[in-house]
Parts: structure tokens; sequence; C-alpha cells
């Protein structure tokens, strides 16, 4: 579904004014990756705007994916906008781009403003309650690249992100709560060392949207 005019109003209003000094930043100090954390972003007006438009405008789909012989429904519902021709697999799940929506857009030039690039692809996941989640596994399908460069963004409920390393498992797991409006940055050797997901959790959350941009080679 596009927006009118009408719909688009607020956002056009927003502007860029909350991407300013103010925003709060972390630096993961784990070996072997580059993770980067904003924790408010989006402004908590923009944050829940933009998850109310993106239920409604987002063309979700329900994959299945087969566990030990058996189809079985994946635990989130999913969706993959980008430009022409930039397609994507993971999980044997092959997506072929969405064109871009307004607030996708809105999304993708605030983002690149930080980033000082043009991701040309997004990944979204909406969790629309603690039994839906992310096994664990790292972005590093051969689409994007050697070393790939993900801006994730979240609106709507709280979840857990838990990290990984893949090789030495003297390393303690690393958890960060994505909260609503945060940006998460991972680079450099990230993909090639970690692992991450989003576990089940049977604690009462609100849905959440994840968008994650990147770039397919």
């Amino acid at each position: 579904m596009q927006y009118d005019n009408d719909t688009q109003l607020s956002l056009n209003l927003w502007g860029q004014s909350a991407l300013t000094s103010h925003l709060q930043i972390e630096k993961l100090s784990i070996p072997d990756a580059e993770i980067i954390f904003y924790p408010n972003y989006f402004t908590e007006e923009e944050s829940d705007e933009i998850l109310q438009r993106l239920f409604i405008e987002v063309n979700w789909r329900q994959d299945k994916i087969k566990c030990y012989g058996k189809e079985i429904d994946l635990p989130r519902l999913t969706a993959w906008y980008g430009d022409t021709g930039k397609s994507y697999t993971y999980s044997n799940i092959a997506m072929n781009p969405i064109p871009w929506t307004p607030v996708l857009l809105f999304i993708k030039d605030r983002v690149e403003e930080t980033a000082q690039i043009s991701f040309n692809s997004v990944l979204i996941n909406l969790y629309r309650n603690g039994k839906d989640s992310i096994s664990w596994h790292s972005d590093d399908e051969p689409e994007l690249g050697k070393y790939p460069i993900i801006y994730s963004v979240s609106f709507g409920g709280e979840r857990k992100l838990k990290f990984r390393h893949k090789f030495n498992k003297i390393l303690d797991k690393l958890e960060l709560n994505l909260t609503n409006g945060s940006l998460l940055i991972m680079k450099d050797k990230t993909q090639e060392y970690w692992q991450h997901q989003i576990p089940k959790t049977s604690k009462p959350v609100m849905p959440r949207i994840n968008l994650t941009f990147r770039v397919i080679k």
C-alpha cells in the first residue's frame, strides 16, 4: 500500500531534526568485530508513528522452512524491499525486491546520513510476540560481499539480541536490549567471527519491527 499525500504529512514535517549531536552512542568492546549502538536514533514520536505505518504499508509474507524433514512456518513475518534486481537468498528462501515505499525511504535516508553509504535493499522482520524469534546466524550470504555492512533499526517492543563468537568458546555471550527507535551497526569482520539471535521469551512483549539495511553486490 502506498501512502497518499495526507498520510505522508507528518513524516515530511519531521525532516531530519532528530539527527543531532545529543544521540547516545555505545561502541561494544569485543574482539573480531565492530559493533556500534544508538539506543535513541529515532525519537519516541517518530518511532511510534513509523511502527504504525510499517504495519499497514509493508507487504508481509509468511515463509516456511524445513526442520527435521518437516515444513514449518518461519517464526516471524518478513518482507524484502530494494532496488530493481537486488534479490536475496537465505535459509533456502529466495526473496525478490518490492519497490521502496515513502516510509522506507524516510528511514533509509536518515540511516544513510550516519552510514555515508547508499543501501540498495532492506530485510524487514515482524516479531508479533515473544514466540517469534530468529535463531543463531550470521549475515554472511555471498550477495553481501566479504565484509558486510549491516545497519539494523528497531521499532516497537524491546527484545534481547544475543551475540556469540563462532570459534572462541571461552568468550562470554553478549546481550543487548534493542530499544524502540534504536540503530545497531555491524561491520568489518563481525559477520565472519560472530553469530547473533533474537531468542523466544515467555515475558509479555509488544510487537517489534526490525529493518536491516544492506548492500547487495
